[in-house]
């Protein structure tokens, strides 16, 4: 496995337990306890998740194009050095 592999396993699996670590912390359905309902309050937990869905996306896919662009990067490298 490349080093951009095992860093986007890394990031995987941390951002993984943020997710753990914020559900158990909010509990009621995404709300800290002890909150007051308000009609304007927002969807915070709800825009937390894309955010951390869109990271965990683009590790994966840099875990799954890391060794062509490491490929590609060492190439042009190479060239700009002759």
């Amino acid at each position: 496995m490349t080093h951009f592999g095992i860093r986007a396993l890394a990031m995987i699996h941390s951002i993984a337990l943020l997710l753990r670590a914020s559900s158990a912390a909010l509990g009621n359905g995404g709300r800290p306890s002890g909150s007051a309902d308000h009609p304007e309050r927002g969807d915070v937990p709800g825009w937390v998740m894309i955010t951390l869905m869109s990271a965990v996306l683009v590790a994966a896919l840099l875990a799954l194009a890391g060794p062509a662009l490491e490929g590609l990067f060492n190439q042009a490298m190479d060239k700009v050095g002759n």
